[in-house]
């Protein structure tokens, strides 16, 4: 919500009285909604008139035109009102609450399934509204499950102001009207914020100081700012409805724009980092210790990280690729880089076990060579700990690996020029932040190269990330096979664990993937009830003594100590294990050539990029491979990502269909990104709306890097409350 502004009195002509009220005037004090509301409403953070002003609906409802009862017409919507007759509950068979309405026209029989509760609240002698489908019921209608509202005697409310006006609890008879539904809460319904803020809005609206001038606005066909709140909260029209909700979108739109491209330009102007040299015979060094040939596709990419790293431009790229189109490699190749330049590397993951994965496949590679690499997790013993710390201050240790302990102040570098951040949406832009604030004393800062194995959707990307500039990996290396995946109801559990047995005597292997790791445990959601979904010990358990009894079976889950998961993985790897039982610890990182079945326990339960990041556990080897996603999708939804599994290997296909089906909140939400969400802004709906933003951001921030002329001071000011500390804009001017 825009911050107070001037006060109205400034901007009015000589002689006009100041107006009583300001966007920060308590809500508590105001007349006609008073100390109790006032509470109530304090409980959403709802303290004062702008903020009450800045709840914004969550969307708006048709109230159908109000008839007499006898026009009411059976098989379409109707609206009427009356008073309650006779009330009655029916416990027999189906429960159930009964009202009759009466108006002076005829009768209403309305009905309420499973809503007995309703005896307390709707009484004879009431008034009350109810808007449903009609049907008929003996000589008359009925409407069954109506919605319903009881009606205030009549007479008149005040506003704010202390004018009288009539009640606005209905509209008039014959009269459609779009009612505002907004967030509420047990302590606050949504008809009572609607009423309060009818208390304030005409004192509110011309209060809002507007950041975009006329001119700007009108070549891009955007309403007032005032104008588009207040079309929001009291729209006559759907019209209105649209103007206000394209005016609301645009500014959260520009402004995260504005600070995404104004952090950009402070890091390419202001920051320096160090040049990393670059020859033919540093290439060939570093590509003798990869055991392949590397495909075009990185190739590609490593040609972007060479330009970018041999400039004194902080280097900020995004290097996003499909499951298995070897990230971590093209990572290294940067890593080797700083290395040959005799500067230090640094790659973080998010969790212990991929830190654990990385720092063993790296070593592996590095294996007999002079690059000197150690792991740093929150588990490293304090006295090892201190080892490694005082070793990476001198510059004796090449490459640091590890989790969000990079991050923290102990954590001292002699001279970091390259900083990995794997599965970057997992990190937000503090993350970023604090590792390329590792730099020495020279004041330099680190190039950053950020990676990720989910697919992000273009409009995701420069939404989240357009502070980064994009690589993408599309290509497999070579020897990668297709995986064949299938969706199987649970009533074939059985015969689909039978039929692995063959691969098994085949010398093949299993990773087997549940959501829970004990009985009763549901860390995904409370929406299906717990004791139903698999967990690993139950799964193991039955698979030891049903049908896969007498194979070589493991458990594997994060709370296993890091000895324990190192023991049971190399085990597999070397084939003295037929089957791994196991949470999604294994969704990243995992590389088994040998493992060629995936089967997805309570697959329903995983978004399309998990489950496409477990698929890609195996098809590593020369084995067909197949990945077999055993669900009872309660919903239509549930059992389209999986259908869409089944037909799609391609990541970036899958990222743009689960951003359709779930929407990008789901996908990547704010304890992800570590930005505020969006009120009114759709990234699928305001594809065109967001594109407009980024272009007019970029221009305005060439013009102005730091938002600092007189004219912009309250756009400024409006960026860095709503996205200042999410975007690190604290150092930025």
């Amino acid at each position: 919500m825009p911050e107070r502004t001037p006060p109205i009195s400034s901007r009015k002509a000589k002689g006009e009285p100041k107006p009583e009220l300001a966007l920060g005037t308590p809500l508590a004090g105001i007349r006609g909604i008073g100390q109790a509301l006032g509470a109530k409403l304090a409980t959403l953070g709802l303290t004062n008139i702008g903020k009450l002003i800045a709840h914004l609906p969550m969307r708006h409802e048709k109230l159908e035109a109000e008839t007499p009862i006898d026009e009411l017409v059976p098989g379409q919507i109707g609206s009427a009102r009356g008073e309650v007759a006779n009330t009655r509950i029916v416990r027999r068979g189906r429960a159930r609450f009964e009202a009759v309405i009466v108006d002076d026209t005829d009768r209403l029989d309305a009905v309420w399934f499973n809503q007995a509760y309703l005896g307390e609240r709707i009484r004879p002698g009431m008034r009350i509204r109810v808007q449903g489908k009609c049907q008929k019921f003996g000589p008359g209608v009925q409407m069954v499950n109506p919605r319903f509202e009881i009606l205030p005697h009549a007479g008149q409310e005040t506003t704010a102001m202390g004018n009288a006006v009539p009640s606005i609890a209905e509209p008039g008879m014959h009269e459609e009207r779009l009612r505002p539904v907004y967030p509420a809460s047990e302590e606050v319904n949504s008809r009572a914020i609607e009423r309060a803020i009818a208390k304030v809005i005409d004192a509110a609206i011309p209060l809002i100081e507007d950041h975009l001038d006329d001119a700007f606005r009108s070549k891009r066909n955007l309403a007032p700012l005032a104008q588009a709140y207040r079309l929001y909260h009291a729209p006559k029209e759907p019209a209105e409805v649209l103007s206000a909700q394209r005016r609301l979108a645009y500014d959260e739109l520009l402004l995260l724009q504005l600070g995404v491209h104004m952090k950009r330009m402070h890091l390419r102007e202001g920051l320096k980092a160090p040049v990393l040299k670059w020859t033919e015979q540093i290439d060939e060094h570093i590509r003798r210790r990869f055991p392949f040939e590397l495909t075009s596709a990185q190739n590609g990419v490593i040609k972007d990280m060479i330009a970018d790293l041999g400039t004194r431009t902080p280097t900020n790229r995004l290097i996003q690729g499909d499951v298995g189109s070897g990230k971590t490699i093209v990572a290294l190749y940067g890593m080797l880089l700083a290395v040959a330049s005799r500067h230090q590397a640094a790659l973080m993951a998010p969790t212990e076990i991929l830190a654990e994965q990385h720092h063993a496949s790296i070593s592996r590679v590095l294996a007999g060579s002079t690059v000197r690499i150690e792991l740093l997790t929150g588990s490293t013993p304090k006295p090892q700990r201190g080892e490694i710390l005082a070793r990476l201050s001198e510059g004796k240790v090449d490459i640091l690996i590890g989790t969000h302990s990079l991050l923290t102040e102990s954590v001292r570098f002699k001279s970091l020029a390259v900083s990995i951040v794997d599965e970057q949406h997992r990190f937000g832009v503090h993350q970023r932040a604090a590792i390329r604030a590792k730099a020495d004393d020279a004041g330099t800062t680190p190039h950053v190269l950020v990676m990720t194995a989910t697919p992000i959707p273009r409009t995701l990307a420069i939404t989240l990330f357009g502070d980064l500039d994009i690589s993408t990996i599309k290509a497999l290396p070579p020897g990668r096979r297709p995986v064949r995946t299938t969706v199987a109801g649970l009533d074939r559990r059985l015969e689909i664990y039978e039929s692995i047995l063959p691969r098994f005597d085949a010398g093949e292997q299993a990773f087997v993937v549940v959501p829970a790791i004990d009985p009763g445990a549901d860390p995904q959601s409370a929406a299906a009830p717990a004791e139903e979904l698999a967990d690993v010990r139950t799964v193991l358990s039955d698979l030891e003594k049903g049908p896969w009894k007498g194979r070589r079976l493991a458990g594997i889950h994060g709370r296993l100590n890091r000895q324990s998961r190192d023991s049971i993985m190399e085990r597999f790897r070397a084939g003295q294990v037929d089957a791994i039982i196991a949470t999604t610890v294994i969704e990243v990182g995992v590389d088994i050539p040998n493992a060629s079945v995936m089967i997805v326990e309570n697959a329903d339960r995983f978004g399309l990029a998990q489950l496409h990041q477990l698929r890609g556990r195996v098809g590593r080897g020369s084995r067909e491979s197949v990945c077999i996603l055993l669900a009872d999708p309660a919903t239509e939804e549930g059992m389209q990502r999986l259908r869409v599994m089944e037909k799609t290997a391609d990541g970036f296909v899958l990222a743009e269909k689960d951003m359709e089906i779930r929407g990008p909140g789901e996908l990547f939400g704010t304890r992800q990104s570590g930005l505020p969400p969006f009120k009114v802004a759709d990234l699928m709906r305001d594809r065109e709306l967001l594109a407009m933003a980024r272009r007019d951001a970029a221009e305005w921030i060439r013009r102005s890097p730091l938002l600092n002329r007189p004219e912009e001071s309250l756009v400024r000011r409006r960026l860095l409350k709503a996205y200042g500390p999410s975007l690190g804009l604290g150092d930025v001017g």
